[in-house]
């Protein structure tokens, strides 16, 4: 089953990646910036799986490339403060 499956699953999965990147020293500006990019490979080529995802999507295909930077630190600070349970 793939974490895109499950919307607690995509969010427990991108917290635990960004805690391993906080450990390994990576810098805030550095995880929003591939958050970034990752949310446009997500848009581009990636299916959403769930309500929250076609959400995300939709959202994203309608906003700036700013306001896609705002979804992409939106998603840290979500999985940054409650991601991992």
């Amino acid at each position: 089953m793939s974490v895109l499956n499950n919307w607690d699953d995509w969010k427990s999965f991108l917290g635990d990646r960004l805690n391993s990147a906080e450990e390994k020293g990576m810098d805030t500006s550095a995880v929003s910036n591939i958050a970034y990019e990752i949310g446009g490979y997500l848009a581009d080529k990636v299916d959403a799986k769930n309500e929250q995802e076609r959400i995300l999507s939709d959202l994203w295909s309608v906003a700036s490339p700013e306001e896609q930077h705002a979804i992409a630190n939106m998603m840290v600070k979500l999985v940054k403060n409650n991601g991992s349970h």
